[in-house]
């Protein structure tokens, strides 16, 4: 993993779509669908691929993704006794890493919109003796049923990607977080290496489906995954983005040459 780089003043842009999809539709990959329905396309990948999830993530990244995790959650700002949202929660390996940092008296609250997904991550965290302070919230990032000024740290790890609104899921962050709270995002964003970018590219959409078909006998959901990490916002645009949602000293840091980025903002 190369050592993370700030980036702290970038211009704000505007929020709009990288590409020019039409208000109505919204990309599913590199396919535009009606907005209506990508909410239901997301759901079909995940509830497909939750079985292998943490199977393919380790084979995907060459388990360098548990790498950038453990960064992401050592570098939060978070206390014992806080309480935490942990969107696209997934499989828990984000709450599992934060349960030692929010202690016995902290809470955590794995939320995500896909209802197997989730059942996953409930039964890991049990088996793996994970039941006091957790709660399970199966939830739209748009919509959170959460009221305002909820928690200390909102967190949500290789998720915002599939997110139909992402502004809104943004403001909704905002919201639910209390002063001095932060909101961190962890995501696959845009290479900066430019000598990379082709055998990047080679192993998004030639090697990913292949593993896909071979180990979860899904291909499809995988050529979706590589998709979907190209059409979403870059660093700077992403950083724009959390700044119109309303967070202050807005910030990125890269790992692995950009493969994925951290950002970081505050409610003041």
């Amino acid at each position: 993993m190369n050592t993370p780089n700030d980036s702290d003043a970038a211009t704000p842009v505007d929020s709009t779509s990288v590409d020019n999809t039409p208000a109505d539709t919204t990309h599913f990959g590199f396919r535009d669908v009606p907005v209506a329905e990508k909410q239901k396309l997301v759901g079909e990948v995940f509830s497909s691929v939750a079985g292998n999830y943490d199977l393919m993530n380790d084979l995907m990244s060459l388990g360098i993704h548990r790498v950038w995790k453990r960064y992401f959650v050592a570098t939060a700002q978070v206390r014992p006794g806080d309480r935490v949202l942990d969107l696209a929660g997934g499989t828990g390996d984000i709450a599992a890493l934060l349960k030692d940092r929010v202690g016995d008296d902290g809470e955590l609250v794995l939320g995500d919109i896909n209802g197997a997904m989730l059942r996953v991550g409930r039964d890991r965290m049990t088996d793996r003796g994970n039941v006091r302070g957790f709660e399970y919230v199966q939830c739209n990032a748009e919509k959170l049923p959460f009221p305002d000024a909820s928690f200390d740290l909102v967190t949500i790890a290789f998720g915002l990607r599939n997110v139909t609104d992402k502004d809104a899921a943004l403001r909704e962050m905002y919201r639910v977080l209390r002063v001095g709270g932060q909101a961190r995002v962890l995501e696959f964003s845009e290479v900066t290496a430019e000598w990379f970018k082709p055998i990047y590219d080679f192993h998004s959409f030639k090697i990913l489906p292949q593993l896909g078909k071979l180990f979860a006998k899904d291909s499809d959901s995988y050529q979706y995954l590589a998709e979907s990490i190209r059409k979403h916002p870059p660093q700077d645009q992403l950083k724009g983005m959390m700044e119109g949602a309303g967070f202050s000293r807005c910030s990125y840091k890269n790992l692995s040459a950009g493969i994925v980025a951290i950002h970081t903002g505050y409610r003041t």
